[in-house]
């Protein structure tokens, strides 16, 4: 009798986004005249950039001749790409990364969702809450989370760092301490950030208690203010306790393309039952080369023109554009008497509802009184209730009207 995984079971019912895709669905099939503005799943609307089209329009044409024709490449990336992004991405910040530390790969959902293949099902997990749901759910899935209570919204075994306005969104240290860490800064959902010294108390704390911290920096490029940093490895220490994932996603446009990176230290280690140290860049390497064949050529000529400079000024012009959008979506939610956070040095606002307020019920209600789709807080664990967030990746012309609608509500 074949037998499933059954720690599937303990998933709840549907993925967050498959929940509003569907609302949606049904409010348009019965609304066919009203023009819905979708503010909530994170995608982009403006089209990659030339540079990187260019790139593979080229590449792919060197697919069709012989002695310039590419099969498998390396699982682990081509050297081309990597070394662009250890010039650009860290050289530039005083960061030295070593070509087999870096890891091309199809984006940081992936790469957040699959390293914990290379740890033990016995290790305890804390996630902040909010939190992006693949985090929780791959860990669900792969067993380490416990039985879900639906009274409190959470896993037993899970250890939750609670981020809301009471604590300015800064995770504290739990009273449990954990073996592996979810921090992703700028976060989603919320749009908050650490600065550099709330950073290294996370870093002094993974190394104190040989733990270690999943880096998810996939919204750095959105950062606007000074101290905050753009790489956990600016942070002295991090290169011993944290594994950095990136994504070309937001950056250049890349959603539907697919590629991003993780950065995996050689000097990162984890341990057996016995205590021997053992180099997860090693045992990441293994994970790569058994279950990735890497990402395509075209994809990598694709990215490697990012760093170009005519990438870097038309991918600079498509941020600028999202970063003007967070701008028109936080003032319209202020004077439409909301407290907002985020929106600053990330593509996400954060709003938080009125006394009561739950987030579904705000998701119907602005679906259904102003057609606009925005994303539940509870859809990314119990501190997101009675809060809501809201993405500038919409065009601008659509912004400013939903946030007229907004106000007219």
């Amino acid at each position: 009798m074949l037998k499933i995984n059954e720690n599937f079971l303990e998933l709840q019912d549907s993925y967050l986004f498959s929940t509003i895709a569907k609302k949606v669905s049904d409010f348009q099939q019965k609304n066919p005249n009203v023009k819905v503005i979708k503010l909530g799943i994170g995608d982009v609307t403006l089209p990659i950039p030339s540079s990187c089209i260019n790139a593979m329009k080229s590449s792919a044409d060197e697919l069709s001749k012989k002695e310039t024709f590419k099969g498998y490449g390396p699982e682990q990336g081509y050297d081309f790409l990597k070394s662009k992004i250890i010039e650009k991405d860290y050289k530039s910040r005083g960061i030295d990364i070593d070509l087999d530390e870096v890891f091309i790969s199809d984006g940081a959902k992936c790469d957040t969702g699959n390293i914990v293949d290379i740890f033990s099902k016995g290790n305890k997990v804390a996630i902040t809450d909010p939190v992006y749901p693949v985090y929780l759910d791959t860990n669900v899935m792969s067993g380490r989370a416990g039985k879900y209570d639906e009274k409190t919204g959470m896993y037993s075994n899970m250890i939750y760092l609670p981020c809301n306005s009471e604590n300015n969104f800064e995770p504290d240290f739990p009273s449990e301490v954990p073996d592996i860490i979810y921090l992703c800064f700028p976060n989603n959902p919320t749009g908050t950030v650490l600065n550099k010294t709330q950073l290294k108390r996370w870093v002094d704390y993974a190394k104190e208690n040989k733990s270690i911290i999943l880096y998810d920096s996939a919204y750095e490029v959105f950062i606007t203010e000074d101290d905050i940093p753009h790489s956990i490895y600016e942070i002295e220490g991090a290169k011993d306790v944290a594994i950095e994932f990136k994504s070309f996603s937001k950056t250049a446009g890349f959603t539907g393309v697919r590629c991003g990176y993780a950065i995996v230290p050689k000097s990162l280690m984890g341990y057996t039952e016995d205590g021997r140290e053992i180099s997860l860049n090693k045992l990441w390497n293994r994970r790569q080369c058994t279950k990735f064949n890497g990402v395509s050529y075209v994809t990598q000529k694709a990215a490697e023109a990012v760093y170009s400079e005519e990438g870097q000024k038309e991918l600079m012009q498509n941020i600028k554009y999202y970063q003007e959008n967070a701008k028109i979506i936080r003032d319209g939610l202020r004077e439409a008497g909301y407290t907002v956070f985020g929106g600053i040095n990330a593509p996400y606002v954060w709003l938080k509802l009125p006394e009561g307020v739950k987030s579904w019920d705000f998701f119907d209600k602005l679906l259904n009184e102003a057609g606009i789709v925005g994303t539940p807080g509870v859809g990314f664990g119990p501190n997101g209730e009675g809060y809501f967030r809201l993405t500038a990746f919409g065009s601008k012309e659509n912004t400013i009207e939903a946030m007229n609608r907004i106000q007219k509500m």
